[in-house]
């Protein structure tokens, strides 16, 4: 018992442990102090490489949430001729894009939606939040 404590009070001050941590590194260790040190040393390692994914992981999230946030301030509108036939905000544009992309189906709608865009003459207008407008004619040639 007093062999077991005194390998407690080593890992406990070389690691700064709870005893009941000492204790179950040591068990895990099969009773070898240097092992159990190691053993600590690694999950503490795991640890922090775990903690510091989750910190980027919460960086990249936040600035997701902001682009989101400026993209539904940004108004995307189609009109024909001074009559607004739809509008909605840039994200969930681009989230249609993004559908367009994954789906077959959904590129040959879009395709078709073009074409019927430019037959009726229609533009697409970007406002962004600071009130600014920019029209974008559909049928306009490429440059």
């Amino acid at each position: 018992m007093s062999d077991e404590l005194e390998k407690l009070d080593i890992i406990r001050e070389r690691i700064g442990v709870s005893y009941r941590e000492a204790k179950e590194y040591l068990e895990d260790a099969g009773g070898d102090v240097v092992r159990a040190l190691v053993l600590a040393e690694e999950r503490a390692a795991g640890e922090s490489s775990g903690r510091k994914l989750l910190e980027k992981g919460e960086d990249i999230f936040s600035e997701l949430k902001s682009y989101i946030k400026k993209g539904n301030r940004t108004k995307i509108r189609l009109k024909r001729g001074d009559k607004t036939i739809a509008e909605f905000p840039a994200t969930a544009g681009a989230i249609g894009i993004l559908a367009v992309l994954a789906s077959t189906q959904l590129a040959l709608v879009a395709g078709i939606g073009t074409v019927a865009a430019v037959a009726n003459k229609v533009t697409l207008e970007v406002e962004k939040p600071g009130g600014d407008t920019k029209v974008i004619p559909i049928d306009r040639p490429r440059q």
